[in-house]
């Protein structure tokens, strides 16, 4: 009985051995060894063809995606490129995945019809995706698409063009807690909404320990350049992509934004550490969105509506808990109810993925949306108009000083359409 049972666990955890994350490799969803089974023979074991992506830029953020890779069955990493050689070791030695020699090596070794992720710094992003899109492939790029709106419009006009994918992250918008509170919203669970209010508030970070904070491929978080380029670019998205996704175009921004802790790490000049913005939709509620990397932790969201309260506080937790609380009077008094109870969906959703740091995030579900939807030949939820919109919101909130007053929105985007799991 013994050597059957051991015989069940180990066809457990070879069935298990569904992601490819390297050319001649595969990984385990549950573990970092590499187990030296080729490419053909677990596509053939699985019985599924292992949809490829690769990869720009191998910082921070990369790892991010790699954790996520690994519980995503069927995705795998066709070819690497970073300009920095040592970091680029580092990487595919970590991860066993296949580094390119050049760009123009990458770009050519790219499977065709494939996705790059663009996963470098905020500043290379406009060149980078450009020349993606200039040699034919469908791209998946870390936000903003671009630091500047001229540039960004360009992308997007490029891509039309050539009849090509180009999405932005963040992609939580397809996870699970905002799909449920998407849920929640056309079930009129808390009527009609009147306002919201959503805070991406990280802490006093200049004076966290950041020199200590590292991915296991030996990444360093990139202080200086998180300072430069300013939380609202870097986070703003997290909420805004849920926003823009429930109902679509944001009208007009009134924002102000400020630098409030001067001589951070790095070399200037610094963005704006704190913004605040008011956001009017075509058709959703008036909406106030808070970033900083000043004000204590707060990572929540609230929809106020007239039957009551519909709340998160994770936005960077794919499974955190949605509730709502009813509007009641008790002895004249009007209050929320003082025990929200949560709202659920009926169904499993999608791969969750071990929190890591403050985020338990898988960064897969983009590129997952857009290969699925390139294989079956079907719309991507996550659409250039979406990217394109959203990078125009953001750069008009970090851009706002004290004195821009209103800006009028000049792009627009439909809402996306929900998850198979979330109708």
């Amino acid at each position: 009985m013994r050597l059957f049972r051991r015989r069940a666990e180990i066809l457990s955890q070879l069935s298990a051995l569904t992601t490819s994350i390297g050319p001649e490799r595969i990984i385990s969803r549950d573990c970092n060894d590499n187990f030296g089974e080729t490419k053909a023979a677990a596509e053939t074991r699985v019985g599924r063809i292992v949809r490829r992506l690769s990869i720009l830029g191998c910082g921070f953020v990369a790892d991010l995606y790699m954790r996520s890779l690994k519980a995503m069955p069927g995705i795998g990493i066709a070819t690497v490129y970073d300009h920095d050689a040592a970091r680029l070791d580092r990487f595919c030695a970590y991860w066993g995945v296949r580094a390119a020699g050049s760009l123009g090596e990458f770009l050519a070794s790219a499977p065709a019809g494939g996705v790059v992720l663009n996963l470098t710094n905020p500043g290379a992003h406009y060149a980078l995706n450009r020349a993606c899109l200039e040699a034919g492939h469908h791209v998946y790029s870390e936000k903003p698409l671009a630091m500047d709106m001229a540039e960004a419009v360009v992308l997007h006009g490029l891509a039309r063009q050539k009849g090509l994918l180009l999405v932005s992250a963040p992609c939580s918008v397809l996870g699970e807690a905002a799909q449920t509170l998407g849920h929640a919203l056309r079930r009129g669970i808390a009527g009609t909404p009147r306002a919201i209010y959503a805070e991406l508030d990280d802490g006093f970070v200049p004076q966290a320990a950041y020199d200590k904070w590292m991915t296991e491929s030996g990444a360093p978080w990139p202080a200086g350049d998180e300072f430069r380029v300013g939380c609202t670019l870097e986070h703003a998205g997290y909420y805004l992509g849920w926003l823009i996704g429930w109902f679509g175009s944001v009208r007009t921004v009134v924002a102000a934004s400020a630098e409030t802790v001067p001589d951070k790490l790095g070399q200037g000049p610094m963005a704006p550490d704190l913004s605040v913005a008011t956001l009017f939709f075509d058709n959703g509620p008036v909406t106030r969105l808070t970033c900083s990397v000043v004000a204590p932790h707060d990572h929540s969201i609230r929809i106020v509506g007239d039957k009551g309260v519909l709340s998160c506080k994770a936005a960077w937790d794919n499974a955190a808990k949605v509730r709502f609380a009813k509007r009641v009077t008790i002895r004249r008094r009007l209050m929320e109810h003082p025990f929200p109870r949560r709202y659920r969906l009926d169904q499993p959703t999608h791969p969750k993925v071990r929190r890591w740091g403050a985020a338990a995030m898988n960064f897969m579900l983009g590129p997952a949306e857009m290969l699925d939807a390139l294989e079956h030949n079907r719309p991507c939820r996550l659409t250039d108009d979406f990217a394109l919109h959203m990078t125009e919101v953001t750069l008009a909130i970090q851009n706002a000083g004290e004195t821009s007053g209103a800006r009028t929105m000049t792009t627009r985007c439909d809402p996306l359409d929900p998850m198979p799991w979330a109708t």
